[in-house]
């Protein structure tokens, strides 16, 4: 039954409602209260009866507070709730909730698992069965209690992929043959399938489908136009004009993720596509991981980057008479025809190039280099560079790599050339073999024009076939590659102009160059050309547009990379083998979104929707209390709420009552403001917890101890420590963060590390304390260390250095010399001085400007030094005798200059101090 708003699950219990009026009869008398009186003349009375009986009346108000009391238990019970759905639009039945769970729902997915929480809560006060289906991830539903269900609405996330036309088929195969209704919940977007999933559940039930009005938005992947990176955005609809901001994410020199860039673009009104040119310079755009729609949290919102879009820098080294040759006969007018569509070309003398430091340098048929210049090549080389050689004229005629191997050539080389298919040779030119598995050119088809007529030749050698990675038909080796260091060096045994061969005039010269990763091509490769390689994936793009680690995920047929399907099997992300690398990005090259057109039978609606309240509890607890004011209120007319004892009673109840209906939420509030007021109204130091209840423990007590030496030894008076959680607790109340490392403590969320980032822009000063001084030096892998690696690398942490002798923290309140804590001997490492910080004639300290560092790493173990029981005395033992008490001494003194040094920066190392501390120092 329902009531304006107002449904009830069991209105036949509102009858009891017609009962009132007989209560009203029965409650509405109430006895005296007896009132006792000590008065000898009552004896008289005795024996007496009152021939007539009066009651008292019971007041109109209090009689009415019971009538809603119980008027308020019986509409409870007939289970009341606000918005009830109407039973012909949801039915009865089983329920199947239906989740698109692509990428294009990552935009508003918190909003769509509300909603399922929502249909789910109502069908279970319906009592149906329920069963959830993801696309994305197709499974046989399991129909079970819809509460059942609601707990693990949690766990289902969108992926970075569409369902495909077989993911939908799948689902629709694997649907019960017994009726039920569905809810879709649509992403708005069409693809091939969905239809034939549509016929399916309509054939069982009906179907309701809801969907976002937002639009999705889409980035194609990012092309190189004139130099600049195009970058092309779609959206399903031709709505109105739209602004949207593309951001270019990578990576500062520090390492850490930040907006290198912001690109504007504007869907005009009507469109359903934006384009714009981004203009970077070549050192910023080769930090540029990827792009994305700013504020579009989905995967088909971000494009990755790859070497389709970071050109290389190529130097092209020639011999003297380069410049004075026509061009068809110039080695280096075929490079810069293969190269300069696709890379930076740098040109000039090799002493010039080389501190470019370029990705690739090619050496046409140069021969001779001189020592100076070997040497500075296999420096480059052993650091990852690639040296690319041309044979020639000048290299079969030179005596290089003759009697030993040449450091810059891979393989020997035999006195002279090779001439096939000339006027003075015998037989015709070679052509092309096919490339053998595992060379960088497999995969690549060898036209039959392709011919080679003259060749250096390789000597023999039993590393000769391990270094071939292309030959001719007669089995002598084209190209072969050796490693140097974390480069290598790659002969190719022909010219790089048509002199020997016809490989440079062929689409295979400008694939080989790509296959060694010397050109970059700006074209996507076809699946063809990628047959038989396999790509390992080194990141993986998350359906909200994340770029996450790839894990222990196998590896992607080159085949398959660019024309599969996206799925679990091949997620978008990027993709590499060798020194290549691919991204395979959730739309593609010329890509469309299209909006899903629903037939006209489907009701669709928003992802908002009144949900149903119940209210049975709210009124329920509403009589409960009506019922406790009743009971006041009788006590009040009885004369029992009379005296200081009960006064006192009845407000203790009252307060009760009132911390009672405080929720969660207030009383964390409060807590909040405590804890906020109680951390400024004075100096509190702070440590980090770490899930370690005896590290914490000793961290609490060892700042415990050093306020009591501070409080005794200077004007600092520092409250009780806090303990500080990362994730929760707010930083900026205190001056100093204690940080003890332990190998198992978890690693701060992004968020977390958002706060420490800005508590150490802003002053703050943590001690990094990794404990292990006795067992392990400072950088070396002990799991203490290894874990502060870890844990301090998203911090925005200067460049640093052990503590120098001139450091103020030598002499902020203690000429010290050490610092100690519970172990000894290992350095401290503060923030390094500034260049500029120079020593003045004269003067033994530098003067080190007003700065704090915000870091101090160490490994003393500095909590356990400064630990004191409850009763003040040192709760960890330090040495042995007068020199393990002289060891705790100098580990508080330094602690009181830390301190100090937080509170009044470099306040010490100005030059008006260096008198007094001279006379100090006796010098």
């Amino acid at each position: 039954m329902t009531l304006g708003p107002i449904g009830f699950a069991a209105p036949w219990l509102l009858v009891a409602l017609a009962a009132l009026p007989i209560l009203w009869i029965l409650l509405r008398a109430i006895p005296p209260a007896p009132i006792r009186r000590r008065f000898p003349g009552v004896a008289l009375l005795l024996g007496l009866k009152d021939d007539e009986s009066v009651t008292d009346r019971t007041p109109w108000w209090l009689l009415l507070l019971r009538m809603l009391a119980v008027a308020a238990v019986i509409v409870g019970l007939a289970g009341p709730v606000l918005n009830p759905a109407d039973e012909a639009e949801t039915g009865r039945g089983p329920l199947l909730v239906v989740l698109d769970g692509s990428w294009a729902s990552a935009r508003d997915w918190q909003a769509q698992a509300d909603l399922v929480d929502g249909l789910l809560a109502e069908a279970a006060r319906q009592g149906r069965t329920a069963a959830i289906a993801r696309l994305t991830t197709p499974e046989v539903p399991v129909f079970r209690a819809a509460d059942t269900w609601r707990a693990r609405v949690p766990g289902f996330d969108p992926r970075a992929w569409e369902p495909s036309a077989r993911d939908m088929e799948a689902v629709a195969q694997a649907l019960p043959d017994t009726d039920f209704d569905t809810y879709w919940i649509s992403d708005g977007l069409d693809r091939a399938g969905r239809f034939g999933l549509l016929n399916a559940l309509e054939a069982r039930g009906t179907v309701t489908i809801y969907e976002s009005p937002r639009p999705a938005l889409g980035l194609r992947p990012v092309v190189i136009e004139d130099g600049a990176l195009a970058i092309s955005a779609v959206r399903p609809l031709p709505l109105a004009a739209r602004e949207i901001t593309v951001q270019a994410m990578g990576r500062d020199p520090a390492g850490t993720m930040r907006v290198l860039a912001n690109l504007p673009m504007t869907f005009e009104d009507g469109a359903t596509e934006a384009t714009a040119a981004l203009s970077l310079p070549a050192e910023l755009r080769a930090r540029v991981t990827h792009l994305a729609i700013a504020g579009e949290d989905s995967a088909g919102a971000t494009t990755l980057s790859d070497d389709s879009f970071r050109r290389r820098e190529v130097a092209l080294i020639g011999t003297r008479q380069e410049g004075e040759t026509l061009d068809l006969l110039s080695p280096m007018h075929y490079l810069r025809k293969a190269l300069a569509p696709s890379v930076d070309l740098l040109e000039g003398p090799l002493t010039d190039v080389l501190p470019a430091n370029p990705d690739v340098i090619v050496l046409a048929d140069v021969a001779a280099l001189s020592p100076g210049e070997v040497q500075d090549l296999t420096d480059w080389a052993e650091g990852g560079g690639l040296l690319l050689r041309f044979a020639g004229p000048r290299l079969a005629a030179s005596d290089v790599s003759r009697e030993a191997e040449d450091p810059l050539l891979p393989v020997r080389l035999r006195a002279g050339g090779r001439n096939v298919g000339g006027a003075m040779s015998w037989g015709e030119p070679k052509t092309l073999a096919a490339f053998d598995t595992g060379s960088p050119f497999d995969g690549l088809s060898v036209p039959g024009d392709v011919t080679v007529s003259s060749q250096v030749m390789a000597q023999p050698d039993p590393s000769l076939s391990d270094r071939v990675i292309a030959r001719l038909t007669d089995g002598t080796p084209l190209v072969t590659r050796k490693e140097i260091g974390q480069g290598q060096v790659v002969l190719f045994h022909v010219t790089a102009n048509a002199e020997w061969s016809t490989l440079p005039l062929s689409g295979l010269f400008v694939e080989m160059l790509e296959r060694l990763s010397v050109s970059s091509s700006t074209a996507r490769p076809e699946a063809g050309d990628l047959a038989g390689t396999t790509w390992a994936p080194i990141q993986i793009l998350g359906a909200d547009g994340r770029v996450e680690k790839a894990g222990a995920l196998p590896g992607v047929a080159g085949e398959d990379l660019i024309d599969a399907p996206l799925g679990a099997a091949l997620q978008p992300g990027l993709y590499q083998t060798g020194d290549r690398t691919l991204a395979r990005n959730v739309l593609g090259t010329g890509a469309e979104l299209l909006p899903v057109q629903w037939p006209s039978r489907l009701r669709v609606e928003g992802m908002i929707r009144a949900e149903e309240q119940p209210l049975g509890g709210w009124l329920l607890g509403l009589s409960l209390l009506l019922l406790a004011a009743d009971v006041l209120a009788t006590l009040a007319l009885s004369g029992r709420l009379t005296g200081p004892s009960v006064r006192r009673v009845s407000g203790g109840a009252v307060l009760a009552l009132a911390l009672a209906t405080l929720t969660p939420g207030a009383v964390k509030a409060q807590d909040d403001e405590a804890r906020a007021l109680a951390a400024t109204s004075e100096v509190v130091l702070a440590h980090v917890l770490t899930g370690n209840a005896q590290v914490d423990d000793l961290a609490q007590a060892g700042l415990r101890g050093l306020g009591l030496v501070l409080n005794f030894r200077t004007s600092v008076e520092p409250a009780d420590p806090m303990a500080v959680n990362l994730e929760t607790d707010e930083l900026a109340f205190f001056p100093f963060l204690y940080w003890p490392i332990t190998p198992d403590q978890p690693v701060p969320s992004d968020a977390a590390y958002q706060k420490l980032n800005r508590y150490l822009r802003s002053g703050g000063m943590i001690l990094f304390d990794t404990r292990d001084a006795d067992v392990a030096g400072f950088g070396t892998s002990g799991p203490n260390g290894r874990k502060l690696q870890d844990l301090a690398a998203p911090l925005d942490i200067p460049a640093l250095e052990p503590v120098p002798e001139d450091h103020v923290l030598t002499r902020t309140f203690y000429l010290l010399r050490d610092f100690p804590g519970r172990h000894m001997g290992r350095s401290v490492w503060v923030e390094a001085a500034p260049p500029d910080a120079e020593m003045v004639e004269g003067m033994p300290f530098r003067n080190l400007n007003d700065g704090v560092t915000p870091v101090v790493i160490g490994g003393n173990d500095w909590a356990a030094a400064w630990a004191v029981n409850d009763s003040g005395g040192p709760l960890v033992p330090i040495g042995r005798g007068y020199a393990g008490e002289r060891q705790r001494e100098i580990a508080y003194r330094f602690g009181v200059n830390l301190i100090m040094h937080v509170l009044t920066g470099n306040y010490k190392s100005d030059q008006v101090h260096v008198p007094a501390l001279l006379d100090r120092l006796g010098q």
